[in-house]
């Protein structure tokens, strides 16, 4: 379904669920990549992984216009900015794109939680 059927969706909501999705997939690439970095990425593996299942549970509830979308809003944005602060000590590739996506992720996250 495109999301532009959505018919409870505003452009708002659309533009929070496209920036989860692009959360979830970064970070799933990230969390892979630093798997073959060694132990000494497994925090950041940790918090990629926490926000690709955030991210896409958050984009599930505003699909379906669930009641609790504003709440895990809020908390999908503290594991993005966290993990973005993560990554960013990293001068991996995969490090660095998550570092430069999730912090629009959080910051429409936190307009979605103040909606």
């Amino acid at each position: 379904m495109a999301l532009q059927q959505l018919e409870h969706a505003d452009e708002q909501m659309r533009e929070c669920i496209d920036n989860c999705l692009e959360a979830a997939q970064v970070c799933e690439w990230c969390a892979d990549a630093c798997a073959d970095e060694g132990e000494e990425m497994a925090r950041c593996i940790r918090l990629c992984r926490d926000v690709a299942d955030l991210a896409t549970l958050h984009a599930r509830f505003m699909a379906r216009d669930s009641g609790y979308h504003g709440e895990l809003a809020s908390i999908c944005a503290d594991a993005c900015e966290e993990c973005a602060e993560e990554c960013e000590q990293h001068d991996h590739d995969h490090c660095q794109a998550c570092a430069e996506i999730l912090p629009e992720c959080a910051e429409s996250c936190r307009e979605m939680a103040s909606a």
